[in-house]
This record gives C-alpha cells, structure tokens and sequence, in this order.
C-alpha cells in the first residue's frame, strides 16, 4: 500500500522486514553491521566479494584508468549473487540481511564513468535491474568524513590507502543525494557518528528500530555511548 508523505511516495506494510539490505558510502561499517544484525535477529548473510574485484587497487591508483572495468566488474559481479538467491533464504528462518543494495551500483558509475562509458553501463545495468529482487528495508548508515577516514584506517586494507579525500567526499554527498530521493523501498537512516554498532546495547536498539519498522522514511540518531 502506497501513501505520500512529505511529497514523497511510500510504501507501508504491516510484517516485520524478511530482507534487509544495509548500505553506506565506504568506510561507515556496512559489512561490521550487517554481520552483528544477522546474528542478532537469525537471519542468513549476504556480503558483497569486495576484494574479489582485480580492478579494485588499480581504481584507487588511477581512478580514470580503471573506472569502466571496476565498475562493470562490480556490477556483474552483484548481479550474478541476487541471481542465486534461492527464495527459500528470504522467506525461511530469519530472513536475510546483506551489506548492500544492488541500486546503489549507479551511485559509483556516475561518479566515476565518462559519458560514453556511463551510456553503457546504464544499458546494462537496466537489463539486470528489472531482474532483481528488491529488499523490504534499507538501512543506511551515515558518518562524516572525518569518521570514515577513521574508520578506513583503523581496518587497514592495503587498496584503500590511496583513496583520494575528493573522491570521499563526492562520494559521501552523492549516498546522501541518492538516499534523499530514494522511494523504491522503506529506509531507515542512521547517524552512526557516536556509537559501535557492534556494541550489544547499540545493537539491540538498532535492531529493535528495524524491526518495528512499519513503511517509509524515518531518520534514527542513536544516543552517544
């Protein structure tokens, strides 16, 4: 069921969400707490191969260069795991929680493809897209830059210490441009500044929010541990 809210169109139902999809620019703990909600509410895992990408190092190296391979390596990539979810996964058991949404795929090519690479990705991407089953809530996890700089530092990952700061920041502004449009399902958006959300209160609290939620858009601040 469909209703407006604030000019925006929503969608509300009345069960707990089966499918949970986690989402957040880099650096912010998709992964971390995806892994900690699974466990928490019993549902299986769904974890994007991330450092499977052979493009990946390259694209923090010369971003121009690698852009189109990166990205439709990434693509295909999440296309191929949404394709193989059996529907036993989402509707058996305690659902399924994943660190990522399949749409968010865009956000990158369209900050980082040129106009004749992004013409092609967009073709693509459109042929999968339509394929895709589509989760009963996002919960996007926010963080300012400093906190994600932080963040990326303390896990060490050797590709990632040639992330260019400009790239972080487009990137940050273009997840929250796309999250403030974002309608296809109901969200749930997370300041995550001042908490681990792998800490069992915070934990707790999170996953009670997600799973009363109801329908549409709500913004959720976390008290500071």
């Amino acid at each position: 069921m469909g209703r407006q809210h604030g000019g925006r169109s929503v969608t509300l139902w009345s069960v707990k969400p089966r499918y949970i999809a986690i989402e957040g620019p880099i650096g912010v703990g998709k992964t971390t707490f995806a892994k900690a909600l699974a466990g928490r509410i019993g549902a299986d895992l769904l974890l994007e191969a991330v450092e499977e990408n052979p493009f990946l190092p390259g694209f923090y190296r010369d971003p121009k260069h690698f852009a189109f391979q990166t990205q439709l390596f990434f693509l295909l990539s999440r296309y191929r795991q949404q394709e193989q979810l059996p529907q036993q996964t989402l509707f058996a058991r305690g659902g399924l929680v994943s660190d990522y949404l399949f749409a968010k795929d865009r956000i990158f090519a369209h900050l980082t493809l040129n106009e004749d690479e992004l013409a092609l990705y967009e073709k693509v991407f459109q042929a999968l897209d339509c394929k895709i089953v589509k989760p009963d809530l996002v919960v996007y996890l926010q963080a300012d830059l400093d906190t994600l700089f932080q963040r990326i530092r303390k896990r060490g990952r050797e590709y990632e210490r040639n992330i260019q700061e400009n790239y972080l920041v487009e990137l940050s502004k273009s997840y929250n441009q796309f999250f403030f449009h974002y309608t296809e399902t109901p969200l749930l958006v997370v300041n995550t500044n001042q908490i681990d959300t792998r800490e069992p209160e915070a934990l707790n609290e999170l996953a009670r929010e997600i799973m009363t939620m109801r329908g549409g858009t709500k913004y959720y601040l976390p008290q500071p541990r």
